[in-house]
C-alpha cells in the first residue's frame, strides 16, 4: 500500500526546493566555494539547482576561477541579489524576470532552455467533480502570486474561455496552497513540478489541466549587466554557462543517477523525484535568446501589467544579452519529450 503523505510532511522538503516561479520567499547565502584562481564568479542558485546538477555531472572540476555559491528560496530574491550586484548570475523560471524588469531592475538574460510544461498543472483532489478547466467557473483555486503558475492559470483559463474574475483566487504560497488543498478549504492549485510529482504520487490529487501548449515553457540564466561589462567576469560567465548545458545533456542518460541526487540534496523521496525529472527536468533542451523568446516574455508581461500586477509597461527587449547564444537552436525548437 502506497503510504499517503500528509501536508506536515510534505512541507521541509518542498520548502527547500528549486521553484521555477515566483512569491515573497526568503533568500539565504551559503559559502560554499569550488574551482581556483584570482577571479571569483558569484553564482545564485536555488535548493538543488544548478549547482547540484554541475557537481552530479562532474562539471565543476577544472576550474581556472572560483565559483562562490548563494542559495536563495526561489527566483525573486535570486533576482533581487543580481540588481544589487551582489550576485553575478543565477537561474529562474519565466515569470521572475519579468516581474523584476517591470520593477526596473538590472538584470540581463544570458542563457535559456525550452523544456515541456507537463510539469505545470492545475491539480484538483481524486474526488472532485471537475473534469475539464471551463468548470472551474465559481471555483477556489489557489495559486502563488506572481509565479508562472499564476500565468499558466491565467492562460489555461482565457484557452476555456474564462478570465480570473470568473474564478475565486487565492493567493498562497506553496506551503499555505499545499495545507489548503489537501484539507478541502480550495477547489484547485495551479502549481509547478515537483509539487506537481509529490501530489501525484502520493495519490493526493489529479491533473486537470496542464500549461503545455499555452505557456512556453522557458527558464533562464540571469546576470548582472556590470558582471556582463567585465571581461574576466563575461568570459567565466561564458564558460560556466557552457558547462551547465553539457550538465543538462548529462542528465538524458542519467536520469536515475541525477534524480538520487537530487532527492538527496532536497529531501525528496526518490520516486518523486525522479518522476519529477522524467516529467520536467530532462526535457529542456539549451536554447538561443532570440526574437521569439523575446516576443514569448513579451506577452507574459504585458499580461500581468494588464491585471495591474506589473505597475508598467515592460519591454523585455532591454533586459536580455544574446553574445552566449553560439549556435544554439532557436528557443522555439522542440523539448525532449516527457516521459509519462
Amino acid at each position: 500500500m502506497r503510504r499517503r503523505l500528509t501536508p506536515a510532511a510534505l512541507l521541509l522538503p518542498l520548502a527547500l526546493l528549486l521553484t521555477a516561479c515566483g512569491g515573497n520567499a526568503s533568500a539565504g547565502t551559503g559559502t560554499d566555494t569550488d574551482g581556483k584562481g584570482s577571479l571569483t564568479l558569484n553564482v545564485g542558485d536555488q535548493k538543488g539547482g544548478s549547482e547540484a546538477i554541475l557537481r552530479a555531472a562532474g562539471e565543476l572540476d577544472n576550474l581556472d576561477y572560483k565559483i562562490k555559491w548563494s542559495t536563495f528560496s526561489s527566483g525573486p530574491p535570486l533576482l533581487e541579489a543580481v540588481n544589487a550586484k551582489s550576485v553575478d548570475i543565477g537561474g529562474v523560471g519565466n515569470t521572475p524576470p519579468v516581474f523584476a524588469a517591470g520593477a526596473d531592475s538590472k538584470i540581463t538574460v544570458v542563457a535559456a532552455w525550452h523544456g515541456t510544461s507537463k510539469g505545470d498543472a492545475v491539480l484538483v483532489p481524486n474526488d472532485s467533480k471537475l473534469t475539464a478547466p471551463a468548470q472551474l467557473k465559481g471555483k477556489s483555486i489557489a495559486v502563488a502570486q506572481g509565479s508562472s503558475a499564476n500565468y499558466q492559470l491565467v492562460a489555461s483559463l482565457k484557452k476555456a474561455g474564462l478570465g480570473l474574475a470568473d474564478v475565486k483566487v487565492k493567493y498562497l504560497q506553496p506551503a499555505d496552497a499545499l495545507a489548503a488543498f489537501t484539507s478541502g478549504k480550495v477547489d484547485a492549485w495551479a502549481v509547478w513540478d515537483p509539487y506537481t510529482s509529490q501530489i501525484l504520487q502520493a495519490k493526493q490529487g489529479r491533473v486537470l489541466t496542464t500549461g503545455d501548449g499555452v505557456t512556453n515553457g522557458l527558464t533562464f540564466q540571469v546576470a548582472a549587466p556590470s558582471a556582463l561589462k567585465d571581461k574576466k567576469k563575461a568570459a567565466a560567465i561564458k564558460d560556466y554557462l557552457e558547462r551547465l548545458r553539457r550538465a543538462y545533456k548529462w542528465v538524458y542518460s542519467h536520469e536515475s543517477e541525477w534524480a538520487k541526487v537530487w532527492a538527496k540534496e532536497t529531501g525528496l523521496p526518490e520516486d518523486v523525484a525522479l518522476a519529477a525529472v522524467k516529467r520536467t527536468y530532462t526535457t529542456r533542451v539549451a536554447v538561443a535568446v532570440d526574437r521569439q523568446l523575446i516576443a514569448s516574455e513579451q506577452e507574459i508581461a504585458d499580461t500581468f501589467t494588464s491585471l495591474k500586477l506589473i505597475p508598467r509597461t515592460v519591454d523585455f527587449g532591454n533586459f536580455v544579452d544574446t553574445r552566449f547564444n553560439g549556435d544554439l537552436p532557436a528557443s522555439t525548437s522542440a523539448p525532449r519529450p516527457a516521459e509519462d
